[in-house]
């Protein structure tokens, strides 16, 4: 059965990432929901081991680009390469490393805009174009790329036609002080495991969970019922997002671009797969609730005022979900 299969995978992922439950819940959600994550948190709280936790426990190719100021769009997408055989000469595509199932794409804001502006594409339309031909992306596939929210030195912020591609924008705390002893204590294991394996005493890795596993999950969610006042509720969140003045002084002085339709596509998707998570089959609030800051924080553009105040998207987005009644 897809859920008890998809509840494995979490508890596989448990084992990895200690003290982060809500963003290894995130990145499940992110998986059946069929987009694209944005991993935002300080050096060293796992960001780049809990994308590779998932990978490793799913029957899935991983792929990793490390995001630098030297990339090219073309290290990204792969290029058209000139072969040549017996006298006889052809272009043939070498695909590059967003050719995967599951992409890291490792600080991805070290990257100018035109090596971000390559993965548009692929994260929108799930195919790449490279010299005028259109070349399909893998059933599953799904981009998560990490970045440094403090670290200003040579960072290109992304563009806001690419965060919208992001289903989610996640954000990942310190653990609590009870946590972060017992990650010393799985780091310490793993060391100890790998000196093992290195000695020939490796144990058999567990079988991974398969794709079929999460196309069935899909299937499963694409059938969870939202009720009229649910559809409703959710474009009201973003809608306000939009006509702020209609619903409190602060939030007209607060945002100066409201969210896309993305926002509500995002919110249904994510909302439809936490219910499933929970094992019901339909969408209450709280289920729009437990998902409506990752959708939208990206989402919203902040007026000056509102950062010269120290107004974070996670306020504004606690003021809207306050002020923004159910249908």
């Amino acid at each position: 059965m897809a859920y008890e299969q998809i509840q494995a995978l979490k508890e596989r992922m448990h084992q990895s990432i200690i003290g982060q439950e809500a963003v290894v819940e995130r990145l499940i959600i992110g998986l059946l929901a069929n987009g694209n994550l944005l991993v935002e948190g300080l050096p060293g709280l796992a960001k780049t081991r809990a994308i590779k936790a998932l990978a490793r426990n799913l029957e899935a190719d991983f792929s990793r680009i490390q995001f630098t100021p030297d990339l090219l769009p073309s290290d990204v997408t792969g290029t058209e390469v000139f072969y040549q055989k017996d006298g006889q000469g052809e272009f043939r595509f070498e695909p590059g490393p967003i050719f995967a199932n599951i992409v890291l794409g490792d600080e991805i804001n070290r990257a100018p805009a035109k090596v971000q502006a390559a993965m548009l594409e692929a994260m929108e339309e799930r195919q790449v174009t490279v010299a005028g031909t259109t070349h399909k992306m893998p059933p599953l596939f799904m981009v998560m790329a990490t970045q440094n929210p403090v670290e200003q030195e040579g960072t290109y912020p992304l563009p806001e036609a690419q965060m919208d591609r992001f289903l989610m924008h996640v954000n990942i705390e310190y653990p609590p002080v009870e946590d972060e002893v017992l990650i010393i204590d799985l780091v310490r294991g793993e060391e100890g495991a790998t000196h093992d394996s290195e000695n020939g005493d490796a144990k058999d890795a567990a079988e991974r969970i398969s794709q079929q596993a999460v196309f069935s999950a899909r299937k499963e969610i694409a059938a969870i019922h939202v009720s009229e006042a649910m559809k409703r509720y959710m474009a009201d969140l973003v809608y306000a997002t939009r006509t702020p003045e209609k619903y409190s002084a602060d939030l007209d002085r607060w945002i100066d671009v409201g969210g896309s339709p993305r926002a509500s596509l995002a919110l249904d998707k994510c909302g439809r797969t936490h219910a499933w998570l929970r094992q019901r089959d339909f969408v209450d609030p709280e289920d729009i609730r437990a998902v409506v800051h990752d959708c939208m924080r990206h989402r919203l553009m902040l007026s000056y005022e509102a950062q010269g105040e120290g107004v974070t998207a996670d306020q504004v987005i606690d003021t809207l979900v306050e002020q923004v009644a159910l249908p």
